[in-house]
């Protein structure tokens, strides 16, 4: 956190962590330099009989892929509470309803995400910004298993530097195909490649044009041809 605001970050500092990061230490750290927390938290049984009690007047339904499958909530919870300076902090929990049909939905009327907050704020919007902490852990998880950063090809520093701006040039201009060409917010890299990079076809040549035959019933046949269509291109240099 020093090291941030040394690079010239300035007003309030938020740090967004998984259940990794869920411990005293980190927490009295941002404490003692007045940074705002938000930290999902390990739910042992103590922390799901708190969950369980909160009335279900109290659950607010979120947008979700399906229909009224997400809900969120808030109470109290006193974490470290063996330690001296424990204190009560703010408890938001949402709660997803499994897929019909998976393994979890034999077991469970929903899996829940909780994460403690000494953060102002409403409860909504607290749990959403929460969430999009995992966006970043998407885009590596992508490079390392999509593109090529899960091993580094050389015992040299320079080498592997190389190496990673050529990948990650490789993932942007990937996520880009993705918004401006297909229209859609995100895809893997994977997804892209077995859909659209990986495309059986033979290239034919008739009347000095060279053509591209694509398989007949590719199921993705109309978002290629969407995305190669001049709507999509970018305006030509002034």
């Amino acid at each position: 956190m020093s090291r941030v605001r040394y690079a010239g970050a300035t007003g309030q500092l938020t740090v967004r962590a998984d259940s990794g990061f869920y411990n005293h230490d980190i927490v009295a750290v941002c404490r003692k330099m007045k940074v705002r927390f938000s930290i999902t938290i390990r739910q042992h049984q103590s922390v799901r009989n708190i969950i369980e009690a909160i009335p279900e007047a109290d659950w607010t339904p979120i947008p979700y892929w399906m229909e009224g499958a997400a809900d969120v909530a808030e109470t109290t919870y006193t974490p470290f509470q063996s330690e001296p300076d424990a204190v009560p902090v703010r408890l938001i929990v949402r709660r997803v309803k499994p897929t019909p049909g998976s393994q979890l939905a034999l077991f469970a009327n929903y899996s829940y995400h909780a994460f403690i907050t000494d953060r102002d704020g409403d409860t909504l919007d607290l749990e959403a910004d929460h969430r999009r902490h995992a966006e970043i852990e998407n885009a590596i998880r992508d490079l390392q298993y999509s593109v090529g950063l899960n091993h580094l090809p050389s015992g040299r520093f320079p080498a592997n530097g190389a190496w990673l701006a050529v990948q990650v040039i490789a993932h942007i201009l990937a996520r880009w195909t993705t918004r401006i060409g297909l229209g859609k917010p995100v895809a893997t890299t994977k997804t892209l490649r077995r859909r659209f990079f990986s495309l059986a076809g033979r290239l034919t040549r008739s009347a000095r044009r060279l053509a591209l035959p694509l398989p007949q019933g590719w199921s993705w046949q109309n978002q290629f041809l969407a995305a190669l269509s001049p709507n999509y291109a970018p305006c030509p240099p002034s």
